[in-house]
């Protein structure tokens, strides 16, 4: 161990660690801390970002040729948005492109093209999240019928997972807007999914749809079937980490087809019956899409894009006990001059220009989540701990894999405070219904008393 490591030799086991009654006493009440921090943590939004589409763009010509019929978000446009302050995008693509027959292996081209844009993203501490934007459809035949069972589906996300198990800052989502279907026949694939998804060891966080486009504002409508409500509310996870993908626009009939906005207030009250259901039901959702035109924002009487957006996103904000986080619709290379674009003109030169909606919804960019689940395996444990001596020196960080648990690039005594909060929890904002505090073990009880010691001043021994 090189001599710029802070030491913790009581933390192995293997070596004696003298404990006196006083140490013991200590020892209990930083655990009684541990809990009490555990149990009054504050729920906050995590993820706040825009949709980079362009590889689900050509659907009339499957699979398509690359940089003709569609192509990927770039490195430069993940940097502008970084900097603009997200943390979060989500990855159209279609479905047919990764795997060009049911059950085959996923095509070497189109998964290089994929992890080059999700690794770049994650590496640069953004989250990801993967959006196979096929309606619940291949090749236009629907999920669960006889053409494409459910098992096709299963050995898509198989295959994809394990691919992207192993990156804690890639998220899954499931499926793109399901629809024109029975609510019961989607609510299966998608518990089919999950579980094959499982089963791969992955535990990342998992997106899951509704019907009828996922709509917020219909969640526990019937016009379509079965209520979402009704249907999704059975959809179990063995891992405990999923949320629902709800999707929500403001025009006359929620389709996001044209520039109309109903109201300065009817993104919240859209969004109101469904927050409610998720409280009531201990549920948590994240907006996959939603958008204002940017000829709505600005002044004039008949401009309330802006408004309607700031209500919308300040509900979102006030009710952060039920809702992750959101992304916008959308960002991209080939938008050209598309209503809701917040790709900014000429980006990357001298007259790079912001679009309006940025503006907008902007203020509501979440700050950097403070985590010292180092690992990713979604719990702050001893092996964190193993992780930040490891890195204790390092400076250039640009996520927190290494033991940069307060965002600063620095991996150094500043983070140590953040890993004894959460200390035996799920990391922030984890869907585990319950944070954890693991046994007072023989070596628990040591490390958490070198922490006390810590805490209670000592210098770590050079």
């Amino acid at each position: 161990m090189s001599s710029n490591q802070p030491s913790s030799p009581a933390f192995n086991c293997r070596r004696e660690f003298p404990v006196d009654t006083v140490s013991l006493m200590r020892v209990s009440l930083f655990l009684v801390m541990l809990v009490a921090l555990a149990s009054s943590s504050h729920a906050a939004l995590l993820y706040t970002g825009t949709n980079l589409a362009g590889a689900d763009f050509g659907e009339g010509t499957l699979p398509g040729t690359y940089n003709t019929h569609y192509t990927y978000p770039t490195a430069e446009e993940v940097d502008y948005y970084i900097g603009k302050g997200m943390n979060t995008f989500r990855i159209p693509f279609r479905w047919e492109r990764l795997q060009q027959s049911q059950n085959s292996s996923l095509d070497v081209d189109e998964l290089n093209r994929l992890e080059g844009i999700v690794n770049y993203a994650t590496s640069q501490g953004a989250h990801v999240v993967l959006d196979p934007h096929n309606y619940a459809r291949y090749y236009g035949d629907v999920i669960g019928g006889g053409s494409v069972p459910n098992s096709s589906f299963n050995d898509f996300w198989t295959k994809v997972a394990n691919v992207f198990k192993n990156n804690s800052k890639v998220i899954f989502g499931l499926m793109n807007e399901p629809n024109t279907m029975t609510t019961e026949q989607w609510g299966s694939a998608a518990q089919d999914a999950i579980d094959a998804i499982r089963e791969t060891g992955a535990n990342n966080l998992v997106l899951v749809p509704g019907n009828a486009w996922t709509g917020a504002h219909s969640w526990l409508q019937n016009w379509y079937g079965t209520p979402n409500a009704d249907v999704m509310i059975n959809i179990m996870d063995s891992a405990n980490n999923f949320a629902f993908d709800l999707h929500q626009y403001l025009d006359s009939d929620s389709s996001g087809t044209t520039s109309n906005v109903v109201s300065e207030t009817i993104g919240q009250e859209r969004l109101v019956a469904v927050t409610n259901w998720l409280r009531t039901n201990n549920r948590k959702a994240f907006l996959g899409e939603f958008a204002v035109a940017n000829s709505t924002i600005g002044g004039g009487p008949s401009n309330i894009g802006d408004e309607a957006m700031t209500n919308m996103l300040q509900y979102i904000e006030d009710n952060d006990d039920v809702w992750l986080g959101w992304t916008w619709w959308a960002g991209g290379p080939w938008w050209g001059n598309y209503r809701f674009t917040i790709e900014p003109t000429n980006l990357g030169e001298f007259s790079e220009t912001d679009r309006p909606v940025l503006g907008v919804i902007e203020p509501f960019f979440v700050e950097a989540v403070e985590s010292a689940d180092f690992d990713g395996n979604n719990f702050v444990d001893g092996a964190d701990f193993l992780i930040w001596q490891e890195g204790f020196g390092l400076t250039g960080q640009v996520d927190n894999s290494n033991g940069d648990a307060n965002n600063d690039g620095l991996v150094d005594s500043g983070d140590l405070p953040i890993f004894e909060a959460q200390y035996g929890t799920p990391p922030p904002g984890l869907a585990a219904a319950a944070a954890q505090v693991p046994e007072p073990t023989t070596c628990g009880l040591a490390f958490a008393a070198t922490l006390f010691l810590a805490i209670g001043g000592r210098r770590f021994r050079q």
